[in-house]
């Protein structure tokens, strides 16, 4: 178990760097319902997990914002160095000759003379000039529009629902992650911890009896060789509690960064652990429970995977329809010129229509046809490998159930050879070669008993999440 252990806790060795020795400032007692739900609570990954959400809401929102009346404003201001001017020349009739000038076609252009003699001259003259601009001004445009039709709007608005679907999905699968990671490492502590005290008994025991010994060497009824193969057997099981006690060290620093508790925290786990007819129970009821794909988070994201391939087609199809929207525009000007063409305001529709495109969107929309059938290949394959999945699964609950009782009745039988070793060892009626084979035996079955629960317990673990039960109290 202590290898089992050594390489579960090396991805926390990996993130803490080595191990740092700190000062508790506080005690943290928790049950495993409660270590689930500060997980659920604090874990990064929930956290952002939980962020994705939020951010999916607000897409639905964006899209849905798309489809609805958008008011949009602009103001400019401007300067015109040389301000056009435009002259529109007019005609007048005057009894004074006015001298013709060729560049600006003003003057004298005709002459009548009357019968009293007068002359009267037909006189091109400049009219009033008139500006075409302001030297500074400053204009404003509202523009207020509404779409009225499209098809991708629609499948759009179809296809955010449908994500936003994924990401409570995505979300599940998080929530799932981390209730499975944290049940194996509230396990895992239990039984260091329960190891460890075992242990801690037996070298106590031992320690007995090699003071005892020591009394007996010292009046000359042992030999001295007996006495330092049990202070090598001592020195073994102080060996295996220190071993521990790094690996619980790193267990817990583990749980708290599951749990997203400060370093200075010390926890103390409050359940005991599931052993016995407790464990049998639920392992044999657990693996009567029926697997329903439906309830599979797995199989679940497959099936919205298909249907967004789905969206997509319908997406690449909706290219061909046409796109409708309308518009009111207001335009004010601070200065006005004397000629302007600008309308105050303007009301319209705009209508885009996809007349030609090669074959373009045709090519789009088989492709978009063959990854809808991808998609539901793959479903139908993740079905079948989930139906095989819980099939293994649920043997290997019923084979690590088998070993666990074999291994709980070998660890019963060897701690009773010890015991009636020891005894004999005492008599004189057994050798210290035969004590240490008894002990190393006992020490042998006891670390399998405790990696036979911690096996059940995984194999039960990961059969729960597939099925998707339990999950809120890990089971228990």
């Amino acid at each position: 178990m202590l290898s089992k252990l050594k390489h579960i806790l090396l991805p926390a060795v990996m993130i803490l760097g080595g191990t740092v020795l700190s000062i508790a400032q506080e005690t943290q007692g928790l049950s495993l319902g409660d270590a689930i739900k500060m997980a659920l609570q604090n874990n990064t990954n929930m956290l952002n997990s939980k962020l994705d959400l939020q951010i999916a809401r607000k897409k639905i929102e964006e899209v849905t914002a798309t489809g609805l009346p958008h008011i949009d404003a602009k103001s400019a201001y401007q300067h015109l160095f040389i301000v056009p001017v435009l002259n529109f020349p007019g005609t007048q009739l005057s009894d004074t000759r006015v001298p013709f000038d060729s560049k600006t076609s003003l003057g004298t252009i005709s002459e009548l003379q009357l019968s009293t003699g007068e002359n009267i001259y037909l006189n091109n003259i400049a009219g009033a000039p008139i500006q075409l601009g302001i030297k500074d001004n400053v204009s404003t445009d509202i523009t207020v529009s509404q779409l009225i039709f499209s098809g991708s709007f629609l499948i759009g608005l179809q296809a955010t629902k449908v994500y936003f679907n994924l990401t409570k999905q995505n979300d599940e699968k998080t929530r799932l992650d981390i209730i499975e990671t944290v049940v194996n490492t509230y396990h895992m502590i239990q039984l260091a911890q329960e190891s460890r005290g075992i242990l801690a008994q037996n070298l106590e025991n031992i320690n007995k009896t090699l003071s005892e010994i020591l009394e007996m060497q010292k009046q000359g009824f042992v030999e001295k060789t007996d006495v330092d193969q049990l202070d090598v057997t001592a020195n073994n099981v102080r060996n295996a509690i220190n071993q521990i006690d790094s690996n619980l060290d790193m267990g817990n620093r583990l749980m708290k960064i599951q749990l997203g508790l400060e370093d200075t925290v010390t926890i103390a786990l409050t359940d005991s652990t599931e052993s016995g007819d407790s464990l049998i129970r639920s392992s044999m009821q657990l693996v009567t429970e029926q697997f329903n794909e439906n309830q599979n988070v797995d199989y679940k994201l497959m099936k919205t995977m298909e249907d967004l391939a789905g969206l997509d087609l319908k997406l690449s199809k909706s290219k061909f329809l046409p796109t409708i929207s309308g518009f009111y525009n207001h335009n004010y000007q601070l200065n006005s010129p004397g000629f302007n063409f600008v309308p105050k305001d303007l009301i319209g529709i705009n209508l885009s229509l996809p007349i030609f495109s090669s074959g373009e969107r045709l090519a789009v929309v088989s492709q978009k046809n063959m990854a809808l059938r991808k998609a539901r290949n793959s479903r139908e394959f993740v079905s079948r490998s989930l139906a095989m999945e819980a099939s293994q699964c649920r043997n290997d609950v019923k084979l690590k159930l088998e070993r666990y009782l074999n291994q709980k009745k070998s660890k019963e039988l060897s701690d009773e050879i010890y015991q009636r070793t020891l005894e004999k060892y005492k008599q004189g009626m057994s050798s210290s070669m035969d004590l240490m084979n008894s002990q190393n035996q006992y020490l042998t079955n006891l670390t399998n008993y405790y990696q036979s629960i911690y096996d059940l317990q995984g194999a039960k673990s990961k059969l729960e999440k597939l099925l998707n039960i339990n999950q809120d109290t890990g089971g228990k």
